[in-house]
């Protein structure tokens, strides 16, 4: 994801400038790429003993794969923390180049610049201290320990009066990558084995709904913060609201997952 976010925005601009379709084009087929790769290629990774037993059209809604969150009460209280987290990502998509742009008159070229450092920082995160760090203090602290730094880089981000305080935030945001992993880990400990693609496929359905939430959020908070008969001048407002959204999950992360996880054999 990290390199993704390094080398995306540059190849994006490359290909924007020769065609401003093309960049949409390369990515349709960067996508039939992956999907032929995954279909003839990619190796099964689960047993056919811990397959599911037969395929259901309605498990395999967008609806009904949600169905498996409601199975247990801990799988449930993780997947509300992943709903607020999901929500607060949506503000870096939704307000991030119209409030750099607002505050600090940001080019392109500034936010391309901004974005390959949230690759960088991404990267290191990912491949040199996810792995210690989980180990050292376990999937739990780990996981809101992410979630708190997401926060703090958002409350800079409300508050950084000039850019070069705004890339100190990005730096701060960097180890909420730990946030992922954890929280991948504590619920897949929830589950069975023949659950884990369902899993995954009700955290994509998930993440799905909290896409169409946090856009309409997000740009009317910043809206109404820059509205002229406002009573507070804080365009930063949409950061803030993020913020809290992610001590929010901090604190049930925190709660729901101190309780034991049942066998990964349970039903």
């Amino acid at each position: 994801f990290g390199l993704g976010f390094i080398i995306g925005p540059a190849v994006g601009g490359l290909l924007g400038g020769i065609d401003l379709r093309l960049p949409f084009w390369v990515a349709a087929a960067l996508c039939l790429a992956n999907v032929l790769y995954g279909f003839f290629v990619l190796p099964e990774s689960l047993p056919k003993e811990k397959r599911a037993r037969a395929f259901s059209w309605r498990r395999a809604s967008p609806l009904g794969s949600l169905a498996l969150l409601r199975s247990h009460p801990l799988l449930l209280g993780l997947a509300f923390a992943m709903f607020l987290y999901f929500i607060a990502h949506e503000v870096l998509p939704s307000v991030f180049v119209l409030y750099t742009d607002h505050r600090y008159g940001w080019s392109p070229q500034m936010v391309g610049a901004a974005l390959a450092l949230v690759g960088v920082t991404s990267t290191i995160v990912a491949a040199v201290l996810t792995g210690p760090i989980v180990k050292k203090i376990g999937e739990r602290k780990a996981g809101v320990l992410g979630l708190l730094c997401g926060a703090a880089a958002f409350v800079v981000y409300a508050f950084a009066s000039v850019g070069s305080l705004f890339m100190v935030g990005i730096v701060v945001q960097a180890p909420w990558g730990l946030t992922g992993p954890a929280m991948n880990a504590l619920m897949s400990k929830r589950i069975g084995p023949e659950q884990q693609g369902q899993l995954q496929g009700a955290m994509s359905s998930l993440r799905g709904i909290t896409g169409m939430i946090g856009p309409l959020l997000f740009t009317q908070v910043f809206a109404q913060a820059l509205l002229h008969d406002a009573s507070v001048d804080l365009p930063g407002a949409p950061w803030l609201v993020a913020a809290f959204l992610l001590l929010c999950s901090a604190v049930v992360v925190w709660r729901v997952a101190a309780r034991e996880a049942p066998p990964t054999n349970a039903p």
